[in-house]
């Protein structure tokens, strides 16, 4: 009997372990379960934002909308690219020889592509969105040589302790030789090398770093991998400057002011649709040949988009790519004189780059790219600051946008570079690992991010112009269109959910506050510099 007892007992034991063992088996199982599902969740979306599925989810129509530009992509001679030509119907579609509100816009029709003539302005303007631009060298003198040997940054150096020789850097003669893709081989000018490292230092004034004061605070706390390396240029590069526009003209004025003298050309693309794709006039078109923008005419290159993308107006983001699709291809054929190291600099509207970080890649070699800015976010105006900031991809080198990015202004707005398949040769051929940056950090803004900043009018505007695919959109709401909502939006900070954001105190007197330009003209700005709605204590 006790004998059985024991068998009994032992065979129980055996089938606890047993039973212990298939429930760890099924907790084991179970959880790898979870994991494959985990992985095979991270590798869609992977797939989904790297490998273009969701631009394939409109792939039909966004091909027949992009048609215009698969006989440019054969073209590789940027010295004589694929001109375009007008065609029976008026419609134009190239460049010609080198040397400018309504009521609520009707439904958009379904048509493939809508036309539009130009009109013809008469006198010397001529037809400007057919004229091409001539880069030329920057001749400003923004280095001084002292009599120690020193090479210093004018605005960076504290002249008192600086003894100027009668000696100052000249502006070095550049590689005018026109670059041409992929027929020749990409060579760094040797004539564009740095001017050598000094045994003197400069003494720098506050806000500039570095042995020649040319390094900016924003630049020196940056995460940019290569500051042991950085060293002025011999010859500046030549920086393109590319944005739409809508009806952003007080923030066109502010950009124009902080990158006069960073800038060589600004790519300035209107339309005569909307994103939506209603028909709008020709506001900046106007400007220009009024004399608005004289102080800086002899910069604008006018880009005109005549038509609006099938699948646009179902799909809202085919329109939205398109337009800096179209923007950077018609926009840089026009551009002549581009050499390999250029800076081409994409922004929308309302994105203005501090001068500063601009000023630094034009006359500095040893960066990297592509390169990010950390923008100081706000809405409605200066005064609504949203925390963190808008870390948005920018810039790269005219080569960089050729061999990598096929001249399509929209994949630099991404971040799937090192995807793209001419990455690894460019890399291989430029020498050195690239790496993404950022010009600023969180805590150091390098420009200013200012979403939804018109007037109560403007805002009613962006609403019926913005594009069909940013969900939920507001513009289809009546009542969100109401200028008395909108006014107590502005004054609360509200969003259009009936959501309110948490907005840290702010102060006119704060570094990076707005733009030098606003600042100096309060007047001019006050809306966007003081809440107008805001209750009088």
């Amino acid at each position: 009997m006790c004998v059985n007892n024991g068998r009994l007992s032992s065979l129980w034991t055996k089938l606890r372990n047993q039973k212990t063992k298939m429930r760890r088996l099924k907790v084991f199982v179970l959880c790898l379960m979870a994991f494959c599902i985990l992985l095979l969740r991270h590798h869609y979306q992977v797939l989904y934002n790297r490998l273009g599925v969701r631009d394939l989810q409109a792939a039909s129509a966004k091909f027949k909308a992009l048609r215009y530009f698969w006989t440019l992509t054969t073209s590789t001679n940027l010295s004589e690219p694929r001109g375009y030509q007008h065609n029976q119907n008026g419609r134009w579609t190239g460049h010609g020889n080198e040397d400018q509100r309504g009521d609520e816009p009707a439904a958009p029709t379904d048509q493939d592509t809508v036309t539009f003539t130009l009109p013809d302005p008469t006198g010397p303007s001529g037809e400007l969105h057919k004229r091409s631009f001539l880069l030329r060298d920057d001749a400003t003198q923004f280095f001084v040589r002292t009599k120690s040997g020193a090479t210093c940054f004018r605005e960076g150096t504290d002249m008192a302790f600086l003894k100027v020789g009668e000696r100052v850097q000249q502006t070095g003669v550049g590689w005018h030789k026109i670059l041409h893709f992929p027929q020749e081989e990409m060579k760094r000018d040797q004539g564009q090398s740095s001017l050598g490292k000094s045994l003197a230092n400069c003494t720098c004034r506050p806000g500039w770093h570095g042995p020649h004061c040319g390094i900016p605070t924003m630049i020196q706390h940056s995460n940019l991998p290569s500051k042991w390396r950085l060293m002025p240029r011999k010859v500046p590069r030549r920086v393109i400057n590319a944005i739409n526009i809508n009806h952003e003209f007080d923030l066109l004025h502010a950009r124009f002011h902080e990158l006069a003298d960073a800038v060589d050309v600004f790519l300035v693309c209107e339309s005569n649709f909307t994103a939506y794709g209603s028909p709008k006039p020709l506001h900046f078109l106007h400007f220009l040949l009024n004399g608005t923008y004289n102080y800086m005419r002899h910069k604008i290159l006018y880009i005109f988009l005549d038509h609006f993308p099938k699948g646009g107006q179902q799909n809202g983001w085919i329109a939205d790519d398109y337009l800096r699709t179209f923007l950077s291809y018609d926009g840089m054929s026009r551009v002549k004189g581009v050499r390999p190291d250029d800076v081409f600099l994409i922004n929308d509207a309302d994105e203005i780059p501090a001068r500063e970080g601009i000023l630094f890649l034009k006359l500095y070699d040893g960066w990297t790219e592509p390169v990010s800015i950390h923008m100081r976010k706000s809405l409605y105006g200066f005064f609504w600051k949203q925390p963190g900031t808008l870390d948005i991809l920018s810039a790269c080198t005219v080569a960089m946008l050729f061999s990598v990015y096929n001249r399509d202004g929209i994949s630099l707005r991404r971040r799937e570079y090192f995807t793209m398949p001419g990455f690894r040769a460019y890399e291989k051929k430029n020498g050195q690992i690239l790496l993404k940056w950022s010009i600023g950090s969180p805590i150091h803004y390098a420009g200013w991010h200012c979403s939804w900043c018109f007037s109560p009018e403007g805002i009613y505007y962006k609403l019926i112009s913005a594009q069909n695919g940013d969900f939920p959109r507001w513009g289809d709401y009546a009542e969100k269109r109401d200028l008395n909502y909108i006014k107590n939006l502005i004054r609360t900070g509200g969003w259009f959910d009936g959501s309110v954001g948490q907005y840290p105190h702010t102060e006119h007197k704060e570094h990076m506050y707005a733009p030098k330009y606003m600042l100096n003209n309060p007047q001019r700005y006050k809306y966007m510099l003081e809440n107008p709605y805001a209750k009088k204590h």
